[in-house]
């Protein structure tokens, strides 16, 4: 595994994004935890959740909760485990999302978040949403007031523009680590968040990160969807998936890049893990430049 700087501290370079594990179609928990405990025996040191991560309506903090327990029955050293989770979002339990962030929601909701995942404080607590009827710059003071009274040990926004990082930075100063934003090989629109990122020292966290590569393919990169991208040539070539190659292109984009793909199965997670010792040629990086088919 290698690592990338995120928080003040260094991470996998690959994390493990963790709402497969408690939302809809959701495995028992014997296989969520096996799943996770798949991840940190491959090196995986960054989790990322939510309160908002859960299936029925009155689960909220389901996912937490469940990363807490992995964690507690897990065998080995996790000290160097960052849990990262979020807050502004709710479920009804009827499918749809809901985006709460003013200041009182996000300080209550750190606060049970904290509670849900224990310890003196939350690792990084990202604004999973902007709310439209809320100020940016009052939900993101939330955030200050959240790391001046030791809650929260940094700060990092989720599903922004360019100007909502630049604000943010300008009211967390050092407190604001990371920006989580949906990018993949299908969606690549955030490419001038990535840079900005890149340019202001702020991890990058990609969200959904191997759209477009379906997930059937992981039964082999010589199944029906082979040659299908770019992505799976350069898989098949190589003799791996290419959800493997769709996050080592992500990684090679910027050092500020630390995927955090999905995963319901320690297969899954295994080989997400895997992405992270790929090194692409620069033929193979021109190859996969070109946006996917519609």
């Amino acid at each position: 595994m290698r690592y990338r700087t995120l928080a003040h501290t260094t991470v996998s370079a690959v994390g493990l994004g963790a709402m497969p594990l408690s939302i809809e179609h959701r495995p028992d928990e014997k296989r969520a935890v096996a799943t996770v405990h798949a991840a940190l025996d491959a090196g995986v040191t960054l989790i990322d959740t939510a309160d908002s991560y859960h299936w029925h309506a009155g689960e909220t903090g389901h996912n937490e909760r469940l990363i807490a327990r992995a964690l507690a029955r897990y065998g080995g050293d996790t000290s160097r485990v960052l849990v990262a989770t979020k807050g502004g979002r709710g479920r009804p339990g009827d499918g749809s999302w809901t985006v709460t962030a003013t200041p009182a929601h996000l300080k209550r909701a750190a606060e049970a978040s904290l509670r849900r995942l224990g310890g003196d404080a939350i690792g990084l607590y990202q604004l999973h949403k902007p709310d439209p009827a809320v100020p940016w710059a009052e939900s993101v003071g939330a955030l200050r007031e959240l790391l001046d009274r030791g809650t929260i040990r940094a700060a990092g926004i989720s599903n922004v523009t360019t100007d909502q990082i630049r604000e943010a930075h300008a009211i967390l100063g050092d407190g604001l680590v990371s920006v989580q934003n949906r990018y993949s090989p299908a969606v690549r629109d955030s490419e001038p968040e990535l840079r900005l990122c890149t340019r202001l020292g702020l991890a990058f966290l990609p969200w959904s990160p191997l759209g477009g590569i379906s997930r059937s393919s992981l039964d082999g990169p010589l199944g029906p969807s082979a040659g299908r991208t770019a992505f799976h040539r350069v898989a098949a070539a190589r003799g791996v998936s290419p959800q493997q190659i769709a996050l080592a292109w992500l990684l090679s984009r910027s050092p500020a890049v630390i995927p955090i793909p999905g995963a319901s199965r320690p297969e899954s997670v295994r080989d997400s893990a895997g992405a992270a010792g790929i090194e692409l040629s620069a033929a193979e990086q021109a190859l996969l430049e070109a946006p996917l088919p519609a």
